[in-house]
């Protein structure tokens, strides 16, 4: 498993955290999502073997937000 921390702009409530930790969660080979929101930032601990952290960073812009 590899944990990275990502820097995600444009998060400002409680639905912005459920989009990004339900849509990134939902990826095959994503263990665990963090969001913390007053900080713009997004912990992320998944299988390199199954998901990339470009798949990752895509899924997240997929949602509106900025990487």
């Amino acid at each position: 498993m590899e944990k990275v921390t990502l820097e995600v702009q444009g998060m400002s409530c409680q639905h912005c955290v459920k989009a990004v930790e339900g849509s990134v969660g939902a990826l095959n080979g994503v263990a665990n999502v963090v969001v913390h929101l007053q900080e713009g930032k997004v912990d992320v601990e998944f299988n390199p073997g199954v998901v990339s952290l470009e798949a990752i960073k895509e899924t997240i812009e997929d949602e509106g937000y900025e990487v």
